[in-house]
């Protein structure tokens, strides 16, 4: 009805196009646009259809109503991020940032507070197989049992290369996450950890790592010739207390939706689902094409340097002393005897054993000791 006023006092030339549009409140070129869609179809053309149109892409109401309902019986709990990427698992096709709002208005999930301020983060590794960092984190993953987490992952594109349960962190289960790295990409360049005593020497309690005086994994990686970095907070390590912060929240409720209890269920399902998902989703592209790791070379056996290596001296019945066992070296047509010869004792993952003069492998013992059938004299 304004408008229409203005508009006859401008049709009579008591007022300029530009004064006109200064009393709409619009500009010259807006009261131009009204004009035209005026003359083409009167005062219903001036009306905002939005405000009297659905828009097309509104979702009906029963599909919120079945995203709300699902999530409050069956994901109650997790987080939008973790429960979006099972949505879309399952063949929903809204946006993260649209199941949110759903979510909230139905008061399903709180809204989230408000970042603190902004601190600079250090750069990523350009390249994959660069820095590897490697961590391990207790926690309740199945009601009434906690176990460690191991997850060993790539610097540069946040990969999990390799995620697996045990009882408790050791050098044994550092060994295991590094091999199935070398297996799968190769030897790359540094290795990235806490100061765990698997890890590191530390002379003084919250001080500085010993490293001339190496552990059993730091002589293994010095023998692949990896280098070895240390952090010295917990912020140092951001990245992976950042992924252990999320398995946290979506592993232990995707183990009990599933209903798993058992540690080595629990592993093959880290294997076979929820590994891929996380990389899937998580996985960002290096900062630079190509990939910093080096294969293996022909022949080269990783299990016999990511093992404890031990020093001992051939006793005169041709037998090792070692924690409390007695290993009896047999017959060997390279030699008669080994009595008083420098030996290298390997204690591998699975408690397994072997004996070494040198770079020849003179025996394998089961774990109790007892020799197992083999041709001797096999080279490492």
């Amino acid at each position: 009805m304004h408008f229409e006023e203005i508009l006859s006092i401008w049709t009579e030339r008591r007022l300029t196009q530009e004064e006109a549009a200064r009393m709409l409140g619009v500009t010259d070129r807006t009261f131009r646009r009204y004009l035209a869609r005026y003359n083409e179809g009167g005062m219903d053309e001036l009306l905002d259809k939005r405000l009297t149109q659905v828009s097309a892409r509104k979702a009906p109401a029963d599909e919120v109503m079945t995203l709300v309902e699902r999530y409050t019986t069956r994901h109650k709990g997790w987080n939008v991020r973790h429960f979006h990427s099972w949505y879309q698992r399952e063949g929903g096709a809204r946006s993260y940032t649209w199941v949110k709002n759903q979510l909230q208005n139905a008061k399903a999930v709180p809204k989230g507070k408000k970042r603190g301020a902004h601190r600079k983060k250090r750069e990523r590794s350009p390249m994959p197989g660069m820095m590897i960092h490697q961590d391990g984190s207790t926690h309740e993953w199945v009601a009434g049992q906690k176990w460690d987490l191991i997850v060993t992952m790539d610097d540069a594109n946040n990969e999990h290369y390799s995620m697996f349960f045990v009882e408790e962190e050791g050098t044994a289960s550092s060994f295991a996450g590094v091999k199935e790295v070398i297996l799968s990409h190769g030897l790359f360049c540094s290795f990235y950890s806490d100061r765990g005593s698997h890890y590191w020497h530390t002379p003084e309690a919250g001080g500085k790592v010993d490293k001339k005086n190496l552990t059993q994994f730091g002589r293994a990686m010095h023998q692949l010739g990896m280098e070895m970095i240390p952090a010295y907070s917990p912020e140092a390590r951001g990245r992976s207390e950042r992924a252990f912060a999320t398995h946290q929240d979506r592993l232990v409720k995707e183990l009990a939706f599933f209903g798993i209890t058992g540690m080595a269920e629990a592993n093959r399902y880290l294997r076979e689902r929820y590994l891929p998902a996380f990389n899937a989703e998580f996985m960002e592209p290096a900062a630079e094409a190509g990939s910093c790791f080096v294969p293996l070379l022909a022949g080269q056996r990783v299990d016999d340097i990511l093992c404890e290596q031990y020093d001992r001296t051939v006793g005169r019945d041709n037998c090792v002393s070692f924690e409390g066992r007695s290993l009896q070296i047999p017959q060997d047509r390279h030699r008669c005897n080994y009595v008083n010869a420098k030996v290298r004792v390997h204690r591998y993952p699975d408690g397994s054993l072997a004996i070494f003069h040198g770079p020849r492998r003179l025996a394998d013992y089961h774990p109790d000791g007892q020799l197992k059938e083999q041709t001797p004299g096999e080279a490492a």
